[in-house]
């Protein structure tokens, strides 16, 4: 950011005062630009013993597959967002479960949120951002073409929590260049 997108007067990158870290700082009108993370938000859609996967229509990672979800919006719930997301990519309607996998993805500015979810029906379709939608049992499902870390860290939760016979929340970070954290469930 070079200008302040209030006033249009050059910005200074500095620690306001009362602050401790560096921020775009206009000192022409006094806006602080704070940057922080952004939600993307989605379900694991369930049918039976299947998971609903969408395969991508957009970059990245176009063609790959992964659960549906994206960023929330601005005057939604994580929860209302993640039933859009759903409707948007799968067109597939869900009663939404508790929330499952929280993953910090602080490189890339992000927050991944998942809920568990019951499809209502197998009334899906591809939507905008999808190519394709199915449903996939544990062993069918395309390792070696799963969109996102995220997803698939997800994915090997739900599934081995359904082996367990327990859901817990998941909650852990996927930083860039570390190996996978160990399991931090929260029960």
């Amino acid at each position: 950011m070079r200008f302040c997108s209030h006033c249009g007067h050059p910005i200074t990158v500095r620690i306001p005062d009362g602050d401790n870290r560096t921020r775009a700082c206009c000192d022409a009108c006094g806006t602080i630009h704070y940057v922080n993370p952004r939600p993307v938000v989605g379900t694991v859609p369930v049918w039976g013993e299947q998971v609903l996967l969408c395969r991508r229509a957009i970059e990245p990672r176009y063609g790959k597959w992964t659960l549906p979800a994206g960023f929330m919006e601005i005057g939604e719930t994580t929860g209302d967002g993640a039933i859009r997301e759903t409707l948007e990519e799968a067109g597939a309607r869900v009663d939404l479960g508790p929330l499952f996998t929280m993953i910090d993805v602080p490189h890339v500015h992000q927050v991944h949120i998942f809920f568990r979810a019951d499809l209502l029906d197998t009334a899906f379709a591809a939507g905008t951002e999808s190519l394709d939608v199915r449903l996939f049992g544990e062993h069918e499902i395309p390792w070696e073409e799963i969109a996102f870390r995220t997803v698939a860290a997800t994915l090997r939760h739900f599934f081995a929590d359904r082996r367990r016979g327990a859901f817990g929340t998941h909650i852990e970070a996927i930083v860039a260049g570390a190996p996978p954290p160990a399991d931090r469930a929260v029960r």
